[in-house]
């Protein structure tokens, strides 16, 4: 039975398999969820030959990007666009195995070919520099500060000469808010750039109104089983949207509560009665389209997508086979051996478009559990210290859970790594402490040096069976400068959340990524009032002092018989400037007459 994680993957592997054939290829995959939702897969994979793309002749592969790799000598590249948070329990492990997720805001690594780490640094400023510009994003802003060199967390996912020496480097932007300005250049990337093909669905309207959304570029060098080398970048955009809110049109963008007949409540709660309700999980399948939650239909195909065959059509349904789907005239359907999935050819000048009808659907498409659950919260009181708290669930009864645990501190916030303590929770609720040796099997810690490098910590850990781990350590806060302030210092600094890495289900494919929420550390913040109140006092001092020295040096002080006798002989010289004026005026006009 191929499951809902793994079908991306499966598609991924095809595409690459037939990309000799194909220079690009484009994917949608649908998938309903729990709690009415949607899921929707887009992937976008396009492949240059190594020596086409070292001669700057590109066809496939976006030229602007081309160009910022080759000039920051960049073989490998990974950018993450995130917001909102994936609902693990309702519904189930992420896709694409968190591989192509980001952390909150913007994420970066890549592998850049340098002499040493002096240059792979200025390589790499040149590398977000020039990406901020092309995606209209701040990653200008990982600085030194906001820069890691990771050990275990990240592998590279191309093949790579042992001639090149390279270097990794990661930064984040926790605080960075995606928008409709980052789709944009996201959309230019591609060959048909939103015109045609299943991009063409793509809405800012909907794409940020989802519960969930990111989008990955990744950038790797492929070597065929032939021989061949092949630059390839993959271009992939993961929404959760939730199809109640979605349905709504535009011209009634605020959400208006249901009412009160309409309501669907679980009669079963303890609490249940007039004025309280639990929303009750429709059993039914929810209906909708296309159409109908993104606004518009799929234009086509893009011309630039050949090669691809019926039974690997560009869009694909996961539900079950025996519910009634309506698609538009002349599309091939291809309905997969495993009961769920259903997959489309489209025609090329023909609109596409999916309808569901609500009916009762008695199985349900298998959702995987996640192989981990985790959590992150800062703890404590006080302006001046905290703690840390991490705590890692491993819902499964018969295997422990082997993960790398890496996260990123800002500078001003120092971690005491000797007040590291763990605590075992077991099913039965008896909480134990046990040392923290006996759970983390390796460690690198890099600390960190104020305003040049921020705290870099990786543990490999392991979660015993039907166990809960508790990690707590505590933290000092610094206390900044007036002027590294922003101007919401009373909001708080966000911390980049935690990247876990966890080995594949089967021990044989890719590792599954996690990322955990993002934090805000509140600091000590001073009463930026008290300047305004200095800058006016001294401002009035200055004034005072001033305009007194400049009354002694420049004004001539007399006795008041002189001041009148100057004023007399002002006001006698004044009139008599008047009278020869007038004189000389119509002496002018009699000339003038003459």
């Amino acid at each position: 039975m191929i499951s809902l994680r793994s079908f991306p993957l499966l598609l991924g592997a095809l595409s690459t398999l037939a990309s000799a054939a194909s220079d690009y290829h484009e994917s949608l995959v649908l998938q309903p969820l729990p709690q009415s939702s949607l899921l929707a897969s887009f992937n976008f994979r396009s492949n240059a030959t190594k020596e086409s793309f070292d001669e700057r002749n590109f066809q496939y592969f976006p030229r602007a990007l081309g160009q910022i790799l080759q000039h920051a000598h960049a073989e490998e590249l990974h950018l993450r666009f995130t917001t909102g948070r994936w609902d693990a329990e309702s519904w189930g492990s992420r896709p694409w195995n968190g591989t192509k997720e980001g952390g909150t805001g913007v994420e970066l690594w890549a592998w850049i070919d340098a002499v040493d780490e002096q240059e792979a640094f200025a390589r790499w400023i040149t590398l977000t520099q020039s990406l901020s510009g092309l995606f209209c994003a701040s990653l200008n802003f990982i600085d030194s500060t906001r820069t890691t060199r990771p050990v275990t967390s990240f592998q590279p996912a191309g093949d790579h000469s042992t001639a090149k020496d390279l270097h990794l480097l990661h930064g984040t932007l926790p605080g960075e808010v995606v928008c409709t300005e980052n789709l944009t250049p996201f959309l230019k990337l591609l060959p048909c750039k939103g015109k045609a093909g299943i991009s063409s669905l793509f809405d800012g309207h909907k794409l940020f109104d989802a519960s969930w959304q990111s989008m990955a570029v990744d950038v790797r060098p492929v070597c065929l089983q032939s021989g061949e080398c092949l630059v390839q970048i993959e271009q992939t955009v993961d929404i959760a949207l939730d199809l109640e809110r979605s349905k709504r049109t535009r011209d009634n963008p605020i959400p208006r509560p249901v009412p009160v007949e309409q309501l669907v409540c679980d009669a079963s709660k303890s609490y249940h009665s007039e004025d309280a309700c639990y929303p009750l999980e429709n059993p039914s399948g929810k209906g909708w389209g296309l159409t109908e939650v993104f606004g518009r239909s799929i234009n086509g195909v893009c011309p630039l997508a050949e090669g691809q065959k019926a039974e690997d059509g560009p869009v694909c349904l996961r539900v079950p086979h025996e519910r009634e789907v309506s698609v538009s005239p002349g599309a091939i359907e291809s309905k997969k051996p495993d009961g769920f999935t259903r997959c489309y050819t489209l025609q090329p000048s023909t609109p596409f478009d999916i309808t569901m009808r609500e009916q009762e659907s008695t199985t349900q498409v298998p959702l995987d559990e996640p192989i981990l659950r985790a959590e992150r919260t800062i703890v404590g009181h006080g302006q001046e210290r905290g703690g840390m708290r991490n705590i890692f669930d491993n819902p499964s009864d018969t295997d422990a859970v082997d993960f790398i645990y890496f996260e990123t501190l800002p500078w001003f916030l120092r971690p005491y790594i000797h007040t590291l303590e763990a605590t075992i929770t077991g099913r039965d609720g008896v909480r134990r402490s046990v040392p923290a040796s006996q759970i983390i099997r390796e460690t690198v810690y890099r600390p960190a040096i104020d305003r040049e490098r921020g705290t870099q910590l990786e543990l490999a850990l392991t979660v015993p069976a039907a166990s809960t781990v508790t990690l707590t350590y505590d933290f000092e806060k610094a206390i900044l400068r007036y002027t590294e302030y922003p101007p919401d210092a009373n909001r708080g600094f966000n911390v980049a959340p935690a990247v876990i890495k966890l080995g594949a289900r089967d021990r044989q494919g890719d590792p599954i990524y996690m990322r955990t929420t993002s934090l805000l550390l509140p600091l000590p913040t001073p009463d930026f009032s008290m300047p305004y109140n200095v800058i006016i006092l001294t401002s009035t001092v200055i004034a005072l002092a001033f305009g007194s020295i400049f009354n002694l040096l420049v004004r001539r002080f007399v006795t008041v018989e002189e001041a009148a006798a100057l004023t007399a002989q002002t006001l006698k010289g004044r009139i008599a400037g008047k009278v020869v004026a007038l004189r000389d005026k119509i002496k002018g006009k009699g000339a003038k007459v003459e």
